[in-house]
């Protein structure tokens, strides 16, 4: 990751792949922590990875040091339109909707780390850089 990041957006797989403690992705945060890029997620996202197997400590850390972006009724009617535009519905997209919307309204450059760049790249078109995990 070469060029300025202004702000981190984590989906479910990047916050875990985070608590988990996962190489790849903590030598990523450490150049994004050095470029002082702000680290966000999905209120929504903190139940996604919320399991009877996640490590407790370590998810209560990595909240600590992220912005914990609320799903509103205006966030989750962008969302609804994302979803449209796309072409996407229902419950499989939801969650990826709301993450696409909360991460094309922080400041930029953006850039989501996520398992489904697919998807996030029809709901979030050229507007953000997707970084697959």
């Amino acid at each position: 990751m070469n060029e300025h990041v202004e702000t981190v957006v984590l989906d479910s797989q990047g916050l875990s792949a985070w608590i988990a403690q996962d190489r790849e992705i903590l030598a990523m945060f450490q150049v994004l922590h050095t470029m002082g890029a702000d680290v966000v997620i999905g209120a929504n996202t903190i139940v996604e990875v919320s399991h009877a197997r996640v490590n407790l400590p370590r998810l209560k850390w990595a909240l600590s040091r992220v912005k914990v972006e609320p799903v509103t009724e205006n966030a989750a009617r962008a969302s609804a339109d994302l979803l449209k535009a796309a072409g996407l519905h229902g419950h499989k997209y939801a969650i990826d909707a709301t993450v696409a919307e909360m991460a094309l309204r922080q400041p930029g450059p953006v850039v989501i780390l996520t398992s489904d760049v697919d998807d996030m790249a029809g709901l979030c078109g050229e507007r953000v850089r997707l970084v697959g995990i």
